[in-house]
C-alpha cells in the first residue's frame, strides 16, 4: 500500500485534471451532436454518446493500469511494442473491414478497433527508445536514417490501408528529431518543399519553375562564385524542376477526382458546396451561427439537423462552436494550448533522455491532430479526416490517446519516486 500511494503520489495532477476535463467536454459535445429525444438514457448502448461512456471507462481502467506498471516497462518493451504493432498493420490490410473507403479496422464483437491509431503511441516510444540509447550518436549517416525508417515504416502501411489523413500525422515526429539535434537546413528544406508543392498546384508550371529560376540566379549573387557553388544551385534548379513536374503528374494522374477537388477545394481554385466543400461549408455554417456565447446546450439547429456529416467524429469542433459559441471554442483551444505545453515543460524536467524524448512526441502529435482537425472544421487545413484528441468519438483514437499520455505521466512520476 505505501509503494501505490508513492505511485499516485507524484503523478502530475495539473495533466490529468487538463485529460479529464477535455474528455468530459467531449463526451458532452458527442451527446449534443447526435442527440434524440427518444433515446434519454445516457448509458444507452444503441447511441454513440452511450458507446462513448463504455470507452471513456474503459480507458479509465487503460491509464490506471499504466500508472500501476513499471515505468522501465515501457523503455525495455518498446521495440517488441513497435513490432507487434506494424504486424496488425499487415494483417489488418488482408483481414481488416473497410469503412469509409479504408481497409484500417477490426471488427471484433460489433466493435471496431483501428491498429493505425495505436501505432503512434508505439512508433513514439520506439523512436524514444533509439534516440536514447547510449550508442546513438547523431553524427552517424546510421543514426540519421533509422529513425526516419521507424517513422516511415508504419506511415506507408497505412497509406496501403488508404488512410492518408493517419499517415500524414506521423510527420509530426519530424518535431523530435529537430529537438534531437536534427539539423535545421532539413527543416528548412520540408518547408520550402511544401511551399513549392503549393505553388505548384496553384499556378502554372512553368511559371513557377521561372520564379524559382529567378529566385536561384538572385541567390548566387549573395554567394561566392565559385564553381562548386555554382554547380550545387544548379544542381537544386534541377531538382525543383523536376520535383515541380512530378507534383503536375501526380495531380493529374495517380489523385482520384475526389481528391484533387479536395485540393482545389482547400487552395481556392474551385468552389463545391455540394460535394467536396459540403462538410466544411456546413462545418463554418454552424460555427458561425453560434456566435459570441452559443446558442446552448442541444439548441444548435446545424447540430439538431444533422446539416454537418461525421459531426460526432472528425468536425466535432464545429458543435463546440455553434452550442458553446466563441466563448466556449476558444476554452477548448486553451486546454488544448494548456495541456500541450504542460506536456513540453513536463519533458525538459525529465531526468531521463527516454521520458525526455517520448515526451516530445507525445506533445508533436497531440499538436498535430489539434491543430489539423480545428483547422479544416473552420476550413483553413485541408480535411484528412484525423480526430480531434479526446473529443471525437471513437474507442481506438480515445484508447490511444489516452496510452499515448498516461505512459508519459507514469515516466513523469517515476522522476520523482523514491528509490
Amino acid at each position: 500500500m505505501k509503494e501505490q500511494k508513492g505511485i499516485f503520489r507524484y503523478i502530475d495532477r495539473t495533466l490529468v485534471l487538463l485529460y479529464l476535463t477535455l474528455v468530459l467536454m467531449g463526451w458532452i459535445s458527442i451527446y449534443a451532436a447526435v442527440y434524440n429525444n427518444e433515446h434519454s438514457s445516457i448509458v444507452d448502448l444503441s447511441q454513440s454518446y452511450g458507446k462513448q461512456l463504455l470507452w471513456i471507462g474503459t480507458a479509465l481502467l487503460i491509464a490506471l493500469m499504466i500508472i500501476l506498471t513499471d515505468a522501465k516497462f515501457f523503455n525495455a518493451f518498446a521495440y517488441p511494442i513497435y513490432i507487434g504493432t506494424i504486424v496488425l498493420l499487415i494483417v489488418v490490410l488482408f483481414l481488416g473491414n473497410e469503412t469509409s473507403g479504408a481497409k484500417s479496422w477490426f471488427e471484433i464483437g460489433g466493435f471496431k478497433l483501428q491498429p493505425s491509431e495505436f501505432a503512434k503511441f508505439a512508433t513514439t516510444l520506439a523512436l524514444a527508445h533509439y534516440l536514447s540509447a547510449l550508442d546513438f550518436d547523431n553524427r552517424k549517416r546510421k543514426s540519421q536514417i533509422i529513425p526516419w525508417i521507424i517513422i516511415a515504416l508504419p506511415a506507408i502501411l497505412i497509406i496501403l490501408q488508404n488512410d492518408t489523413g493517419s499517415a500524414i500525422v506521423y510527420s509530426a515526429l519530424a518535431l523530435v528529431l529537430y529537438r534531437q539535434g536534427m539539423p535545421g537546413i532539413i527543416l528548412l528544406i520540408a518547408v520550402a518543399v511544401a511551399i513549392l508543392a503549393i505553388m505548384a498546384l496553384l499556378f502554372n508550371q512553368y511559371i513557377v519553375i521561372l520564379v524559382v529560376a529567378i529566385l536561384l540566379i538572385g541567390f548566387v549573387f549573395f554567394i561566392r562564385r565559385t564553381l562548386k557553388n555554382i554547380l550545387t544551385v544548379f544542381g537544386i534548379f534541377i531538382i525543383a524542376v523536376l520535383f515541380v513536374l512530378s507534383v503536375e503528374y501526380a495531380f493529374q494522374n495517380i489523385l482520384e477526382p475526389h481528391q484533387k477537388t479536395r485540393i482545389n477545394v482547400v487552395l481556392g481554385k474551385q468552389i463545391d458546396l455540394k460535394g467536396a466543400g459540403y462538410n466544411v461549408n456546413q462545418s463554418k455554417i454552424a460555427i458561425g451561427s453560434g456566435g459570441f456565447w452559443g446558442k446552448g446546450f442541444l439548441k444548435g439547429t446545424q447540430t439538431k439537423f444533422n446539416f454537418v456529416p461525421e459531426q460526432s467524429t472528425d468536425f466535432i469542433f464545429c458543435t463546440v462552436g455553434e452550442e458553446w459559441g466563441f466563448v466556449g471554442a476558444t476554452v477548448v483551444i486553451l486546454l488544448f494550448m494548456a495541456l500541450i505545453t504542460r506536456i513540453i515543460l513536463m519533458a525538459e524536467r525529465q531526468r531521463s533522455e527516454f521520458s525526455r524524448i517520448y515526451g516530445y512526441g507525445v506533445a508533436s502529435i497531440l499538436f498535430f491532430h489539434f491543430v489539423i482537425n480545428v483547422g479544416f472544421t473552420i476550413g483553413l487545413m485541408p480535411v484528412i479526416g484525423i480526430p480531434l484528441p479526446f473529443f471525437s468519438y471513437g474507442g481506438s483514437s480515445l484508447w490511444s490517446f489516452t496510452i499515448l499520455l498516461f505512459i508519459f505521466i507514469k515516466q513523469d512520476s517515476n522522476r520523482l519516486q523514491l528509490v
